[in-house]
């Protein structure tokens, strides 16, 4: 886990933007391979209660598609703060401290870990019902 540091150097907050800039383009693409296959399966069964759980999967896909896109327009309005201040003061940049986005890592890696409990759920689905 990185430090939580109060302040830090505009090179470290760009980092861990593309970062998760790259990590959101990942579980998206995912996201629709995970999504592709509920619809592969769900053409294979009509159980009720195999139904049901097709719908939360759904849901869940979508909310985590929602979630993903607001973390990511978080990140380019926090890029574009960093990036006009660059413009704006080229010499300080490199020697200016920043506040630390503590909240916005904390909702990245509660991403991570609910994406990953629904990744684990929707395994176990797929080998009860396949």
């Amino acid at each position: 886990m990185l430090t939580t540091k109060k302040n830090k150097h505009i090179g470290d907050l760009h980092f861990e933007h593309q970062l998760w800039r790259s990590e959101a383009k990942f579980y998206k693409d995912e996201l629709k391979i995970y999504q592709n296959r509920l619809s592969e399966v769900a053409s294979k069964n009509t159980n009720v209660e195999f139904r049901k759980q097709v719908e939360h999967f759904q849901n869940q896909f979508l909310i985590q598609e929602k979630q993903l896109n607001l973390l990511n327009n978080e990140i380019k309005q926090h890029e574009k703060f960093l990036s006009t201040f660059a413009a704006e003061y080229p010499v300080a940049i490199d020697h200016q401290l920043f506040s630390d986005h503590k909240i916005m890592r904390e909702k990245a890696e509660t991403f991570k870990k609910l994406y990953d409990e629904l990744k684990r759920e929707f395994n176990h689905f797929l080998t009860i019902w396949m």
